[in-house]
């Protein structure tokens, strides 16, 4: 009985799914109707119930959708219309078949979606522009797609919004760009030294270990290969300091990136660049830097403080051979097996150490400076 009771079951399941699987598709076949060939209303009104059908479905479920009903073309013209409201439903429906949804990315790429969205970012209607440029970053995502929308005149456009955005805005502009800068088909770089300004701006703002601040400071590091970024980074209000104080307060990856973009500017031309870099109190964070940061942070900040150091090269010593005389002590002390723990501690003492002493000659200058010595704040 029981037996007979499930099989009733599975097969009145069965009956259920393929009623629904034709009342859907019943429903799509509507939709794309009304997208293909109804008035402006009728397609207004099909964007909507796209998203509202897909908004918690599967990616499976969106990948079927959009081969079935073939949709993404007439959503790409419907963005073209001068109905703000038709092109912001169609910006929804689009973003809601492109979530989390590789293929989709890319056939609402192929078929013609960048240059409307470009046009778009230009929009004065702030919630058009917004949910553009949410639509240029999650397209961006999509390695297939980065070529066509670095070549296709958004980052610049999505630069002015580094200034000029909402937070949000902001936010997705720069992750956007981050995305982009990762494209190296493209044969110009995707942004130039016009962006310094707004990162630093950004960065200085930010919280320095944020995912945001990680991806500032790796569009910075970028542009500080260029004489133009490094002249704009160090022009910038703040430039230099802010990327200090993101090698003291940020996570392993921004530090890793702030001190890159440090050694560019110094590798570039150490007489211009050193005395500003050391003005703003780089040493002691360098120097936690050599201990405690990712292994190429490290060997950046051992190659910076050696550019930052007053003697001349052939007296500089290293600060790999520093390492070197901390290990062979700690293994005179505590044994081969423990050198490289011990050295570690000895090289973090030094830091401290070193860290105690720049604060007390800071404070020393501090003291006897008279009022009118000290600069105004």
């Amino acid at each position: 009985m029981d037996r007979m009771r499930i099989e009733k079951r599975m097969g009145d399941s069965e009956e259920e799914g393929e009623i629904w699987t034709q009342q859907k598709r019943t429903l799509i076949d509507g939709v794309a109707e009304r997208l293909l060939n109804g008035d402006l209303d009728s397609k207004i009104q099909a964007a909507i119930d796209i998203r509202n059908i897909l908004r918690n479905s599967s990616v499976e479920t969106r990948s079927k959708f959009t081969a079935a009903a073939a949709v993404i073309q007439p959503l790409v013209s419907l963005l073209l219309s001068p109905n703000q409201h038709a092109a912001e439903v169609s910006l929804l429906a689009l973003l809601t078949l492109a979530a989390r949804n590789e293929r989709n990315k890319v056939r609402i790429v192929t078929s013609g979606a960048v240059p409307p969205l470009v046009e778009l970012l230009e929009f004065q209607n702030g919630r058009v522009r917004e949910l553009a440029i949410a639509a240029i970053l999650t397209l961006s995502a999509a390695a297939p797609n980065k070529l066509t929308i670095a070549a296709s005149g958004a980052a610049p456009l999505l630069v002015q919004i580094l200034s000029s955005g909402s937070v949000q805005g902001k936010v997705d502009a720069v992750t956007a760009l981050h995305y982009l800068s990762s494209c190296t088909e493209a044969t110009t770089p995707v942004i130039d030294a016009r962006a310094v300004s707004p990162l630093i701006k950004l960065l200085k703002d930010c919280k320095k270990y944020s995912k945001f601040a990680e991806k500032t400071t790796a569009l910075l590091e970028i542009l500080s290969k260029s004489e133009e970024g490094q002249t704009a980074i160090s022009n910038s209000d703040g430039g230099i300091l802010t990327l200090v104080e993101t090698i003291e307060d940020g996570s392993l990856v921004s530090t890793e990136h702030a001190v890159g973009a440090l050694l560019s500017l110094c590798q570039s031309c150490r007489n211009k660049y050193r005395e500003l870099i050391l003005k703003e109190g780089a040493i002691p964070g360098l120097l936690r830097l050599t201990v405690e940061g990712t292994p190429e942070a490290q060997e950046r900040a051992r190659m910076l403080l050696d550019l930052l150091r007053d003697s001349p090269p052939e007296k500089r010593l290293a600060s790999s051979v520093l390492e070197r005389i901390a290990y062979d002590i700690a293994a005179r002390v505590d044994g081969s097996d423990k050198a490289a723990e011990t050295a570690k501690r000895l090289l973090q003492d030094m830091v401290h150490r070193s860290m105690e002493l720049s604060l007390g000659h800071i404070q020393r200058r501090a003291a006897s400076c008279t009022p009118s010595q000290i600069p105004p704040t």
